[in-house]
Formats: structure tokens, sequence, C-alpha cells
């Protein structure tokens, strides 16, 4: 890119973050400096979106109709049956889960707080492995995007994200390169992840880019971490859900997430499965009080859409 391109960009990129100072006070005034690291990264975000284009899949527990698996489904879980042809419009999804680099860089802008900068928590933290939100903290995120450049920042359907992950609706039980689940080939080795972060635990986040991608061009989808979509939770939701672009069920009490938590077996990693947990962080313990939940884990990434 010439330099008058970029530093086109930049200047365009400045002029749309010149709102996000009135959240900050005189004393915080975003330095050059500042403004330069916030029109690098919207400008990386849009660089590392990858095309997605339409189609039908089906969408679910693919076991029954996959070779190999004498008509027997992959998972024992009820909520990602009954396997059904889902159809979606074209969009683009993030290749990599936002980092905490991206999200601090985020709260710089906003006037946020930091995330995660004390107690247990900041011993997951590491410039290059996913930031753990809460949903509300997501969404946010993505819709500053959209506020910020020129497309449609969401978190992303369930459908979408499983699309993605199977690279199109292939039937691929895993986001890797190849559908499979090799440590130390397409998946970290314990020690890799161990030295991701200042938790020195296999138990942790790894780095975005610690594996090679899907077909896609997608990196760790579900195998890093919980990540957040768009959708309610129904457990039976698959029964009735529309086969052109799911948005799934109008309201409930928790948001759908895909993948495996840290230290979780490979099936908690299927691209099929679905979990849940509450917007806003919170769960109640067994004795009945609310409790925050431990967020490194609950990771996302954003779509676009034109405007």
């Amino acid at each position: 890119m010439s330099n008058s391109s970029s530093t086109f960009i930049l200047a365009i990129s400045l002029l749309l973050l010149s709102g996000c100072n009135e959240s900050k006070s005189n004393s915080e005034e975003l330095t050059t400096s500042d403004q330069e690291k916030i029109a690098a990264l919207i400008k990386k975000t849009e660089d590392n979106m990858i095309s997605v284009k339409g189609g039908t899949f089906q969408m679910g527990d693919f076991g029954p109709i996959d070779e190999g698996t004498n008509g027997l489904p992959y998972s024992v879980h009820k909520d990602n049956k009954p396997l059904h042809t889902v159809t979606l419009d074209s969009y683009s999804i993030s290749t990599t889960q936002v980092s905490y680099d991206d999200f601090d860089t985020y709260t710089l802008a906003t006037g946020k707080q930091t995330i995660n900068n004390s107690g247990i928590e900041k011993k997951y933290r590491a410039p290059n492995v996913p930031a753990g939100v809460t949903w509300h903290q997501a969404n946010d995120y993505c819709f500053w995007l959209s506020a910020n450049t020129d497309s449609t920042y969401k978190l992303p359907t369930e459908a979408q994200w499983e699309f993605a992950a199977r690279s199109r609706g292939q039937f691929y039980i895993f986001a890797t390169n190849d559908g499979s689940f090799e440590r130390g080939v397409n998946i970290p080795t314990r020690e890799e992840i161990k030295n991701s972060t200042p938790a020195n635990s296999s138990l942790s986040p790894s780095k975005i880019k610690a594996i090679p991608p899907n077909p896609l061009g997608i990196y760790q989808m579900g195998l890093n971490g919980f990540e957040w979509t768009n959708d309610w939770y129904s457990e039976g939701y698959y029964k009735n859900s529309p086969q052109l672009n799911p948005q799934g069920p109008n309201s409930g009490s928790e948001k759908v997430e895909r993948g495996g938590g840290f230290g979780e077996g490979p099936t908690a990693m299927f691209t099929f499965n679905r979990r849940s947990s509450k917007a806003n962080g919170e769960f109640v313990a067994t004795d009945g009080s609310k409790k925050s939940l431990p967020l490194a884990e609950h990771t996302f990434r954003c779509i676009s859409i034109p405007k």
C-alpha cells in the first residue's frame, strides 16, 4: 500500500474515532500515539476479516450421515440434534479471536476500564491470547467496530459460527486444517499452552495463531476457549429452527457459546457442540449466591456484513 493511501486511512480512522474521546476526562485525552494505535487496530481488524460465501449445509451432529460412524451420532448431547438444513447469506468473519492487545486498545479508545488486570484473571493475560470477556463486553466491542468502519460488525449467529468452523459446512468435527485433532501438529502441545501466559499452566489459553488455520483460513475456532455467539440458548431450538439465516430464539436467560474450555477433552471441542452462559458473566453457586464466571476462557470474534 502506498504512503498516501496509508495516510488517508489513518486520517479517516482518526475522524471516526473523534467521538470516543468524550468518555475520557481532559487529563486523559488520547495522544497522537494512542490515536495511531487505535487506527492500526481498526485497519488490522478489517484486513483480518475473511469472506465466507453463503450456502446450504446440515447443521448439528452430523454423525448419522458421516461415513464411518455406522449411522451413530458423535455426541450424546440432545441440544445439537436433530440435524437440520440451514441456508446462510454471505458474510465475513475474523480469522482470529480478539486478543488482549486488541481489547486493551479498544478500552483505550473508549475510556473503559482495562479488563482482567487483577487477581487470578491477570495470570491468564498476555497480549496475543484471546481476551476473556462477558457477552456484553464482546457485543459492545463489535458494536464499536461498526461505529468506526463502513461495515456492520456483530457477534456471529450460531449458524454462522458453525458454518465457518466447518469450512462452509464440511464434515469436520474439529476446526483444524484437516478436521483431525493431533497435539503438536494441529493442536498446541501442553508445553506450548503453558508458555503462553504467566499462569504457566496447561489449563490456559494459547496464542491466537498457535496452530494452522482451517481450510477457510480461520484460526482456533472452538479450540481455544468458549466463543460467544449472538443467539439466545434453547435446548430444543433445532427442532423448530428456520432454514434461512436462523437467528436463535427471540429471548432467553443465557447466550450460546461454542467450543471447549481450557483443559477439556477433544469431545468438548466438536464443531457442533453447544453450551451456554449468562450474558453478564454471572452464575448461581450451590449456596444460592451469585458469583462471577472465570472469564479467561470466555472469548469471541466478530463477523461483518456491508452496511
